[in-house]
């Protein structure tokens, strides 16, 4: 039985302070239906709330993270479930491959939840946040080689330009790219605070978010890889799935949810249709059904609690397919 209460404790909805606030805790909850017996992947560890929710209703968790400080703060924070809980410290892209290795090879449930966590964003030392001074680093991984100050002090304009408008959507890419590579030649780019300063000279502020905003957005997706790991590690997760397990993903910017509706689409239709074929024919990589419809969002009490649930979309689904019949499209 799920305990409500508790999760909204575990969620920091109770006023209490942690390390991360898991974001739609209860809706993962709910949909991946957590019990004794059970075992998950949380991919993203962070501060261990969803992999405490999970450990709660007595299922095993194997929490993921390329953050040492968040596998040791969270592996701390949820010693007292002993074996029930083990962490690995991987990327989205090579933990499939190193829970295989491991003989780690079914699950009942796989959560992702993307994007940046509380605490790093709140660290200045991590260079994430242009909200107060720190190195322009941007690293989720801190053994990583490429630093956001290494792309924007060395990238061209061209480069940068593509950088902030795919990644980072900016529709002032151009201008934004053109100005900053005229004030490196002046000094380079060290901190984040100078870099937001270049940002706001050419973009004026106006309402509520700040102009560099898209900028940081664009440089940490390129910084981590996140699209090319993410798509990556959703093809390797989904084998791990036993049959009836589910997959939950929790996308914080409109790039990333349509990478994984597009994914959760093309393998949720058994039949797949062309202008030019005579009939439908079988999708070869036909492998779940979708158990979220739209994908779910955040209560109005949770927003307020925590405003960086705002943007936060979870979408769920279902393996359907057994491994005899979708064996040969298996990685």
């Amino acid at each position: 039985m799920i305990d409500m209460a508790k999760i909204q404790q575990l969620a920091g909805l109770d006023g209490g302070h942690v390390y991360h606030v898991p974001v739609l805790l209860r809706e993962v909850v709910e949909t991946l239906r957590p019990a004794v017996g059970m075992r998950f992947i949380d991919c993203t560890l962070g501060g261990g709330g969803h992999s405490e929710a999970l450990l709660e209703a007595g299922a095993e968790v194997i929490g993921v993270d390329q953050d040492p400080e968040a596998i040791a703060f969270a592996s701390a924070r949820l010693s007292r479930f002993g074996a029930r809980f083990s962490s690995l410290r991987s990327s989205f892209g090579d933990a499939p491959s190193k829970l295989m290795s491991m003989g780690v090879c079914e699950f009942d449930g796989v959560l992702m939840d993307l994007g940046v966590s509380s605490h790093q964003l709140d660290t200045p030392s991590r260079g994430f946040s242009f909200q107060s001074e720190g190195p322009l680093d941007m690293r989720m991984n801190p053994d990583g080689f490429v630093t956001a100050a290494d792309l924007v002090n060395t990238a061209s304009v061209d480069q940068l330009e593509r950088i902030f408008k795919q990644y980072g959507e900016e529709p002032q890419a151009r201008r934004i790219s053109s100005r900053l590579v005229k004030d490196r030649a002046v000094k380079p780019f060290l901190t984040t605070l100078e870099l937001a300063r270049s940002v706001e000279s050419v973009v004026p502020r106006r309402g509520k978010a700040h102009p560099a905003t898209r900028v940081f957005q664009g440089l940490r997706i390129a910084v981590n890889r996140e699209l090319e790991v993410l798509e990556v590690g959703l093809e390797g997760f989904r084998t791990l799935l036993k049959l009836g397990g589910r997959m939950a993903v929790i996308t914080f910017h409109s790039l990333e949810d349509r990478l994984v509706k597009h994914f959760f689409q093309q393998r949720s239709a058994a039949l797949m249709d062309r202008p030019e074929w005579s009939e439908p024919r079988s999708n070869p990589d036909y492998f779940f059904r979708k158990v979220t419809g739209k994908p779910l969002t955040a209560t109005e009490l949770e927003q307020r609690a925590n405003p960086r649930s705002r943007s936060a979309k979870l979408r769920v689904v279902e393996r359907v397919i057994p491994v005899s019949a979708s064996h040969s499209h298996s990685v």
